[in-house]
């Protein structure tokens, strides 16, 4: 059964906590990402592990392999659950990473699975600034291919991805998928979105919504009725 990861797009911590606390029970995952962490540092990931949610942190690591290395054995310290690099970094990079998560992980800790970005959600035919580059759908499967070859735990791929990703990789390759749109929210600035329920059929293991839960009028309620469209999706 695919899990709901709500993303937390928030500036400051205060807001974004409160938020997370309205949430418990109703959703099991919360993601960090850059505009949050940057402003407020680890606290939030700590006080969402206080409050027993499991943390994406959504960071989006893409450096020289010994500088990745280092951000994700911190990440793993700080109790992350998931991390993600680009995969555009390479071979050396995604290894570097693989190991800093095994060096970031306490004895009888379950390490975070390491996840290679494929292409953003918010990109689409045209937007990659390279000549002749391929497809975006294309672009997705051959970096999965490589991500899967470099030991890493699975991707973040659009929900339109995840079928052909899933077929090449193997059901246990994990599929991460952001631009995740109910029917009754707006696409904003994604443009490769599927529903909840194209998203589970087509294999992804985490679906990630923000907006449609955090500025809805009962963000639990959003979350409920997202994660019965999940299951009647089955």
């Amino acid at each position: 059964m695919a899990e709901l990861v709500v993303a937390l797009d928030f500036k400051e911590a205060d807001p974004a906590l409160a938020m997370a606390r309205t949430l418990r029970g109703a959703a099991p995952w919360m993601k960090v990402g850059l505009e949050l962490f940057t402003a407020e540092g680890p606290k939030v990931v700590t006080g969402l592990k206080e409050m027993g949610f499991r943390v994406f942190l959504d960071l989006k690591f893409f450096d020289i392999p010994n500088t990745v290395q280092g951000a994700v054995r911190s990440a793993a310290r700080l109790g992350a659950d998931i991390v993600d690099i680009h995969a555009l970094g390479g071979e050396r990079m995604a290894r570097a990473a693989m190991e800093g998560c095994a060096e970031g992980t306490a004895p009888g800790q379950t390490p975070p699975l390491v996840l290679a970005i494929t292409m953003l959600t918010s990109m689409a035919e045209g937007d990659l600034p390279v000549k002749n580059a391929p497809g975006p759908s294309e672009m997705a499967l051959d970096l999965a291919v490589k991500a899967k070859q470099y030991g890493l735990n699975g991707v973040v791929c659009s929900g339109l991805e995840v079928e052909r990703i899933k077929g090449a990789c193997g059901s246990g390759f994990v599929c991460l998928t952001p631009g995740i749109r109910p029917a009754f929210a707006e696409t904003g600035d994604q443009r490769r979105v599927v529903t909840p329920a194209e998203a589970v059929r087509g294999g992804s293991d985490f679906l990630v919504v923000g907006r449609p839960v955090t500025r809805a009028k009962r963000p639990d309620e959003a979350a409920r009725a997202i994660i019965e469209e999940m299951s009647r999706a089955l």
